[in-house]
């Protein structure tokens, strides 16, 4: 059974504002953007600076190639491949992504062999559909075999609305992201990949004597842009997946649904310049510091302090913050014994309606068993509740 228990409302009016304080000024108006899907996130505290249709599925086009380099990048990490293997390039290869397709390709020769290093490259830089066909049917014998493994991987990751039909992002009536699932996919390979995420800002790339610009065309902002691609597919418009670095710090932009590739930077400059220029970060409990209780059946102790393993933080708007509530979320009851640092739910910070972070609680001090006449005392109350 699941109790959610509103141990606290947070509202600020300034940096330092007690707990509890009302807000004498209206919120801020939503901020609005022509993509029909974005969802933007601050690398750092996780906060949801931008929401709208964020789960609203749309064909991923380029954009699957994310979902390709991330199964890549993870066989290079666990050592089932090397930079220097090479794969064939087969015809099925050449002809569906290379030369003769007439799409995004890094112009590998038929029948020649590829330095997994360079594959990756003309994937990342070159936008290179042949690229990640000889990458598939290298680490999965077909690229059939290793789109299933993309979807399997993206339901691991907890990115359960991605569906992928091919390795390239080519049309596919099978293949669905969301907005949601890009900027989690994207902070994934930029946590647990530093080593190649680099390579998303690569500005051009030689292959076969032939030069290529990177062909990420938010570059062109000059506003921080260091990854990751955009995509096209008709009948759903222009995507992107941005992330942009400033002065420490760091958001992921997903946006889907616009008019034009001109619509498209247009809409990333002004939501990225947004996000960028009108938040900062507050601290809103030091590392340690007890956030709430949980209570505790058949203990010594009736109740449990939850506190977060870090510093909980937010990123709010600078001039206008928004008023904030927090919820303890944990499965109840709760049994003895407990031991410290025992994961018990999360705490959940939300705008209005709107979830903007959750941090994952664990207990500050063991508690154990109680006596017989407790734990028959709690016993009972459980029960009585369970009925409510």
């Amino acid at each position: 059974m699941r109790r959610l228990l509103i141990l606290f409302c947070l509202v600020f009016l300034q940096a330092g504002a007690p707990l509890g304080a009302a807000s004498a000024q209206e919120p801020p108006p939503a901020f609005v953007t022509k993509a029909k899907q974005v969802y933007m996130v601050e690398a750092k505290t996780g906060t949801v600076l931008l929401a709208s249709n964020e789960n609203q599925g749309f064909p991923p086009a380029s954009l699957a190639k994310l979902m390709t380099m991330e199964l890549v990048f993870s066989a290079l990490k666990r050592g089932e491949v090397t930079r220097d293997t090479t794969f064939p390039v087969s015809e099925f290869a050449w002809r569906t992504g290379g030369a003769p397709s007439g799409t995004t390709t890094m112009f590998a020769a038929l029948k020649s062999q590829i330095r997994v290093e360079d594959l990756v490259k003309g994937v990342v830089v070159q936008n290179g559909n042949d690229a990640c066909i000889v990458l598939a049917e290298g680490i999965s014998h077909s690229e059939r075999e290793f789109a299933a493994r993309m979807t399997a991987r993206a339901k691991d990751l907890g990115l359960g609305r991605s569906v992928f039909g091919n390795s390239t992002g080519l049309p596919d009536p099978e293949s669905r992201t969301t907005a949601r699932d890009l900027v989690e996919l994207s902070r994934h390979i930029y946590r647990e990949y530093p080593e190649f995420y680099p390579i998303y800002a690569q500005p051009d790339f030689t292959w076969n004597k032939i030069f290529q610009r990177n062909k990420n065309p938010l570059f062109s902002l000059g506003i921080g842009v260091d990854g990751l691609g955009a995509g096209f597919a008709e009948g759903s418009g222009y995507a992107l997946v941005a992330s942009v670095a400033r002065n420490g710090t760091r958001l992921f932009l997903a946006m889907g649904g616009l008019a034009s590739d001109k619509e498209r930077l247009e809409e990333a400059r002004r939501v990225l310049e947004w996000g960028l220029s009108s938040f900062e970060t507050r601290v809103l409990f030091k590392q340690g510091e007890v956030i709430g209780q949980a209570s505790v059946y058949g203990g010594m102790s009736s109740h449990v302090d939850l506190i977060a393993r870090e510093p909980v933080d937010i990123y709010l708007p600078a001039n206008n913050p928004d008023r904030l509530s927090g919820r303890i979320v944990y499965r109840w009851p709760l049994r003895a014994p407990v031991t410290e640092g025992q994961d018990v739910g999360v705490l959940r910070i939300s705008a209005g309606d709107r979830v903007v972070r959750e941090v994952p609680l664990v207990t500050a001090k063991p508690v154990g068993t109680g006596s017989l006449v407790s734990q028959a005392t709690d016993a009972l109350l459980e029960l009585m509740f369970f009925w409510l």
